[in-house]
């Protein structure tokens, strides 16, 4: 696809939804409008509970969220030990819903956005697939749709389109519902711990506030709201 051909596609996206929103995206938009914003959710990950191996987490997610084989939303990463001798440690990885997130400021389309309560998402009916978004992300936590896919196992999850860019989202769908996202429901070990940071009293919000949480890369000045114990 040449410049002019992807320019006129992608002006012709965001006019088409600015005059006639799709259903998904103004049933986002109503549940943004009607949010408190006095909530900012986020997780905490105990690496000293996460055990080698493990991958628990990873398969409740592409389970969840009908994630096909060549893409990932949640992946198990080792960190080489300090010391001769010692064992690799794992690190889930997701997406890190950041306060200032750069995925959202690169979109050409608006197609990331982020919700009140700290969600970044993704329109798939608004990406145009140019992956800038892939390009800035720190923590690498975005895949590109190259097929369509056919099995779908989740009925409360909508069906991807192919040419579009995915990720984490929290389990949005469980959210909405007042539930936890799959990863932290199946894992056995209870390393996962999701809430709302502005809640003092939440388990989460006072791990944090205990000093012993970090998060990848802060130098960035992303602000992360995935921590981690023991990193």
């Amino acid at each position: 696809m040449d410049r002019r051909t992807f320019l006129k596609i992608g002006g012709g996206l965001v006019l088409g939804a600015a005059i006639a929103p799709l259903p998904q995206l103004v049933s986002l938009l109503r549940a943004e409008d009607t949010a408190s914003g006095k909530t900012k959710l986020g997780m905490v990950i105990d690496l000293n509970k996460c055990k080698p191996g493990c991958t628990i987490c990873v398969d409740a997610c592409r389970k969840e969220n009908n994630v096909p084989p060549d893409n990932y939303w949640l992946r198990v990463a080792n960190i080489k030990p300090k010391f001769p001798n010692a064992q690799n440690r794992p690190i889930p990885l997701l997406c890190n819903h950041c306060e200032d997130p750069f995925c959202v400021k690169v979109c050409l389309v608006k197609a990331s956005f982020k919700r009140k309560d700290g969600i970044v998402l993704i329109d798939e009916h608004r990406c145009i697939g140019c992956r800038y978004c892939m390009i800035v992300c720190p923590y690498k936590s975005r895949s590109f749709v190259f097929k369509k896919t056919n099995k779908w196992t989740n009925p409360d999850v909508p069906k991807r389109m192919h040419g579009v860019v995915e990720k984490c989202n929290f389990c949005v769908h469980r959210i909405d519902k007042g539930l936890m996202p799959a990863c932290v429901d199946a894992c056995p070990e209870k390393a996962m711990v999701f809430g709302n940071l502005n809640n003092s009293q939440s388990e989460i919000a006072k791990l944090i506030a205990s000093g012993k949480t970090k998060t990848i890369r802060p130098d960035l000045s992303s602000k992360p709201k995935v921590y981690y114990l023991g990193l």
